[in-house]
């Protein structure tokens, strides 16, 4: 285990009609801009607004409905000084993003969706989060397969490798490259956990770290009933707020570099627990009692 770290928040404003986590409820821009600010308000170092459901099963929006989406909310929400995201496989979504106002594209594709989206990265210098993914959502599940040669957290590594030499001969620099372990995408629950214990291999390709484990379906499967069913997505958060805490106290074996998230402030208050531990709480001094 590593000392504890302390990672940006990025909270999640799902611009779709058929999200998992929170059923269409931000599916048009006036409502996805007023939780973008919310979340500003709670603690959110980062917007990520996205206009395709990437839940397992889901199939893919036109791109005028993901540009119609998505580009509204991001030009008022980097108005209002935000720092966003845009949560996007398409080139053509993300060089509209960049021109509203977005500092950062994140690729749950890792730029295989679509590969002239890495040049938009390079041309523009953007931040790039470039993800680990197999297939598109309706047949992910079918490539949740890993052979016995050092498992999914060998797989990952390599694969991610491969993407960031590709990333790299685009034209975009390492300081701009940030990797995301992909957890749930052509992943069962128990690949999940494997990477979540092992994160200091993946950062081991020498660049920072994104998670995104909130109110995934590996927690919903933790926390299932006696009959087998799986914890409501609605009923969640508290398994992910645990999760937040022991990432950022070091388990794990690396630090983290961003937490994708739903719930900003719960998440929030789990880092300032976690910061209580090791060195840098020891330097600061115990709080004050009433």
């Amino acid at each position: 285990m590593t000392g504890p770290s302390t990672p940006l928040v990025m909270g999640v404003v799902n611009v779709t009609p058929d999200s998992f986590s929170d059923g269409g409820r931000y599916d048009d821009p006036t409502r996805a801009i007023a939780h973008g600010r919310e979340l500003l308000a709670q603690g959110a170092d980062i917007l990520d607004v996205g206009g395709e459901s990437t839940r397992p099963g889901a199939t893919r929006p036109l791109l005028e409905e993901e540009l119609d989406r998505v580009v509204p909310v991001i030009e008022a929400l980097a108005a209002a000084g935000a720092t966003v995201s845009v949560d996007t496989m398409r080139a053509e979504v993300a060089e509209r993003a960049v021109a509203a106002g977005a500092s950062i594209v994140n690729d749950v594709s890792g730029g295989l969706a679509d590969p002239a989206i890495v040049d938009v990265v390079a041309r523009t210098g953007v931040t790039y989060v470039a993800m680990h993914w197999r297939a598109h959502s309706d047949r992910m599940q079918e490539f949740a397969e890993y052979d016995d040669r050092g498992g999914v957290v060998a797989a990952v590594r390599d694969e991610l490798g491969e993407r960031v030499a590709a990333i790299r001969a685009a034209g975009v620099r390492d300081e701009q490259i940030v990797l995301d372990p992909g957890l749930g995408f052509a992943k069962h629950a128990h690949h999940n956990w494997e990477l979540l214990r092992h994160l200091d291999v993946l950062a081991g390709l020498g660049y920072p770290l994104l998670v995104g484990g909130s109110r995934k379906t590996f927690l919903g499967r933790l926390l299932e009933d006696p009959s087998g069913q799986p914890r409501p997505v609605a009923e969640r958060e508290a398994a992910g707020v645990a999760l937040t805490t022991l990432l950022a106290a070091g388990f794990g074996g690396a630090p983290v570099w961003c937490l994708r998230v739903h719930d900003v402030r719960a998440h929030r208050d789990a880092l300032a627990v976690a910061a209580q531990w090791g060195p840098a709480a020891d330097r600061a001094g115990a709080p004050e009692r009433d």
